[in-house]
């Protein structure tokens, strides 16, 4: 997935917004637990709800190690 794709096109967060926002977490290993910390820092998921599927499922590749 490329950094500059577009996952929250309400508050116009990138996939790069969310992993930067994940690597500003101390703890990689609730993936609820993250979302409410991305969302607070990104504002994604906070317009339509459309994305939030979306945004969970980059969070959990990460979690899990997949490359950013």
């Amino acid at each position: 997935m490329t950094e500059n794709y577009m996952v929250c096109n309400c508050k116009q967060v990138s996939y790069a917004d969310i992993a930067n926002a994940i690597q500003n977490n101390t703890k990689f290993d609730d993936v609820l637990k993250t979302f409410e910390s991305v969302q607070k820092i990104t504002h994604c998921s906070t317009g339509c709800g459309g994305c939030h599927q979306k945004v969970l499922d980059i969070i959990s590749n990460i979690i899990n190690g997949a490359a950013i």
